[in-house]
């Protein structure tokens, strides 16, 4: 990789723990719009700064998963720091790597911090500093143990993330506070990346509406508010296309007391297109259907067509179980509901996802379908959101596919973030 130059922010990611005015803070925090440069100047920053600074130290590098940080920081670190020199071995099943440089030797551990247990993974271990990619996911529990193990004379606190709502302890405790906390903070924009034309920069500003466009694009700490597709209209509602499709889905918001929404999705030139739906309200009906009348409703939906795969709400264990007793291949659904919403918004955007006329039920959803302004952090409003779970998880599990995107800053692959 070559870098043709850095912007005048950048600049200042690497070099503010040798400038004087600065090299005394003890954390460095990095927020801003996605693709804004934030990541790879950080983590070139980190590895020169630990290799010039320390010998025989650990140190952490985090993300949401491992993987994740893998995908997002190492692979194109690592090829980098070869080019200026460094030495590095990694040790996959023991997750750390060790680098040696100017006859310096350090080693770097790797963690994910995607739930609360996360926390007793990097308990116990001492470390000269570490690295937090992606903060705003990560729970506070683990984000505050990382803190804690960072006990070595000189050790420093880096972090890097996106922003989301205001009431983000991350926001209010780090950010809000970064005098007290003795932190140096950056705000990014994608100006602040020369990589960046002004082309795509323009593309990014077009993908992204309402909440995700003030927080992606502009960079600001907002709360989630109004309808979750608010750019969904009747210019996205197609005809089912003619002819025949390549292959065939279906996904599945499973209900007993709440409605049970099922989507059949045709694959056609790289587009999914859903163009038959089945949904059942048992409070509107007057009585519950059994998992039996429910495997019968996906095989009247299916229509004799061959489907490739159900997707379904991984909570509704006895109807995966009795669908895949009668042959259906099954597979979970991925539930993550924000990072499920993007992807979705992204592939309507991108018209990847295409809702078709018949599915009324769904585009009613779409209408009604909202973020809970009461709620702390960003949370849905649990109604009307049976056909948009079921989409979700289309969305998330199959239509994201193998292909890899861009979602607010995070590199997506089937789904996960």
């Amino acid at each position: 990789m070559r870098f043709r130059s850095f912007s005048p922010k950048q600049k200042q990611v690497l070099t503010w723990w040798c400038d004087p005015v600065v090299r005394d803070r003890e954390a460095l925090i990095c927020d801003g719009a996605v693709r804004s440069g934030k990541t790879m100047c950080m983590g070139l920053s980190f590895f020169c700064w630990a290799m010039r600074t320390f010998h025989g130290q650990a140190f952490g590098l985090c993300g949401k998963t491992v993987t994740g940080l893998r995908r997002n920081l190492l692979g194109a670190l690592l090829p980098v720091l070869k080019e200026l020199g460094f030495q590095w071995e990694e040790k996959v099943s023991k997750n750390l790597i060790t680098v040696r440089f100017g006859g310096r030797e350090n080693t770097f551990y790797l963690f994910g911090g995607k739930d609360e247990g996360s926390a007793a993974l990097i308990q116990g271990i001492t470390l000269a500093g570490v690295l937090l990619d992606e903060v705003a996911l990560m729970p506070r529990s683990f984000v505050e143990q990382a803190c804690a193990r960072c006990s070595v004379e000189g050790s420093r606190m880096w972090f890097s993330c996106n922003p989301e709502g205001p009431e983000h302890w991350f926001y209010k405790e780090w950010i809000q506070k970064k005098e007290e906390r003795n932190a140096l903070y950056l705000h990014f924009t994608m100006g602040d990346n020369p990589a960046l034309s002004p082309r795509v920069i323009r593309r990014y500003a077009r993908n992204f509406s309402g909440t995700f466009y003030r927080r992606f694009v502009l960079g600001e700490w907002v709360a989630a508010e109004g309808r979750v597709y608010d750019f969904f209209d009747e210019d996205y509602i197609k005809p089912v296309p003619q002819g025949e499709m390549e292959q065939w889905c279906i996904s599945c918001d499973y209900g007993t007391v709440n409605p049970a929404s099922f989507g059949l999705w045709g694959l056609r030139d790289g587009v999914w297109y859903r163009v038959k739906e089945f949904y059942y309200d048992s409070r509107r009906e007057g009585r519950q259907k059994t998992d039996g009348e429910y495997a019968r409703d996906l095989e009247q939906l299916a229509g004799g067509r061959t489907i490739r795969r159900v997707v379904i709400d991984p909570s509704a264990a006895s109807f995966i179980e009795l669908l895949r007793r009668q042959g259906w291949r099954v597979e979970k659904a991925d539930n993550d509901v924000l990072a499920g919403i993007r992807v979705t918004a992204e592939l309507l955007r991108q018209g990847k996802l295409v809702i078709c006329a018949p599915c009324a039920d769904a585009i009613r959803e779409f209408s009604l379908y909202c973020w809970d302004e009461k709620a702390v952090g960003d949370r849905v409003r649990k109604v009307h959101d049976h056909a948009m779970d079921d989409i979700r998880y289309f969305a998330a599990t199959v239509a994201a596919g193998s292909e890899r995107a861009f979602f607010g800053g995070l590199c997506v692959e089937r789904g996960r973030f």
